[in-house]
């Protein structure tokens, strides 16, 4: 694969042009300096899973109002990893800024391109280097861009990134990140199967961290069932400590106790999960989005 330049690199990680293949990245490695600034913590390493709500004009509940509260969630808990679900273009460009400098994202529309909802990654470039990337479609052809064969109600896919960590002494491991179908039980099930399928053929000698809005209860549905046979185990029910529970759709009303986790952060057995928390941020009652984060401080190894 011959080497592309930082511009070109950087319209690739984020327009994705030539998304059906896995492009490897010679990443400029950042100085000890900012990786140890990159790394705080104690060497956790924080990840997060957030559904963005796409962005729309609608009120009460604008992108325009909810990003300032978006941008002061995510500047409080400044997770190193990011999975997203359903950002448009633009706003995904309003995230990128918001995080402030230092970070960086990977990701394509669903439907190829800026087109669509994208399944962006964001990462601190102090604490992790991306060593490759691909993308592929839940659907019968998933190297097909934008196919959706299940009856699902809308294009879905997953975006993964295998990472160097940069304050963990250069442990690598994989992200993925996902959206499943809000309408379909039967293309959720296959969507699933498929990304098991997939986490098999990686490098499992690599840890791994999935994230996603997967439509469904954990505990409570045989997709939830289909991902932990594939060898992960529910960073929530593995956490040493964990936050209050609430239900992580809430739809822009109030919160709900002891509610469904749609919202999951996967995990292989060995990664050590610290904590977990579901994040309940607001401001003067303005929720950034209609779902909650979730949140996990990880040990990889």
């Amino acid at each position: 694969m011959p080497n592309h330049s930082r511009v070109t690199r950087r319209l690739g990680l984020k327009t994705a042009v030539a998304a059906a293949v896995a492009l490897p990245l010679s990443a400029t490695a950042p100085s000890a300096a900012s990786a140890a600034t990159g790394g705080r913590r104690g060497g956790r390493l924080e990840v997060m899973s957030f559904n963005l709500r796409f962005a729309s004009t609608t009120e009460p509940n604008s992108w325009a109002v909810r990003r300032p509260v978006m941008r002061e969630l995510l500047r409080r808990a400044r997770p190193h990893v990011l999975g997203t679900q359903e950002g448009l273009y633009q706003q995904v460009r309003d995230i990128e800024s918001d995080l402030g400098p230092h970070h960086d994202w990977i990701g394509t529309g669903r439907a190829g391109g800026s087109r669509d909802e994208f399944m962006a990654v964001f990462y601190d470039t102090r604490r992790l280097a991306p060593l490759e990337y691909d993308h592929f479609w839940l659907s019968d052809t998933p190297d097909v861009i934008g196919s959706n064969t299940w009856g699902g109600g809308s294009i879905r896919m997953v975006t993964w990134v295998r990472f160097r960590d940069l304050g963990d002494d250069g442990r690598e491991f994989y992200f993925l990140d996902t959206h499943l179908d809000n309408s379909s039980q039967n293309a959720r099930a296959r969507a699933a199967s498929l990304i098991a399928e997939r986490i098999a053929g990686l490098d499992r000698s690599l840890p791994l961290v999935v994230t996603g809005d997967f439509n469904v209860a954990a505990h409570r549905n045989p997709v939830y069932d289909t991902m932990l046979g594939a060898g992960l185990a529910d960073s929530w029910d593995a956490a040493a400590e964990r936050s209050a529970l609430y239900a992580t759709f809430h739809g822009h009303r109030p919160l709900t106790p002891d509610g469904d986790r749609i919202d999951w952060i996967l995990v292989t057995p060995g990664v050590t999960v610290h904590r977990a928390a579901i994040d309940t941020f607001s401001r003067d009652g303005q929720f950034p989005s209609d779902h909650l984060p979730v949140q996990a401080s990880v040990t990889l190894g």
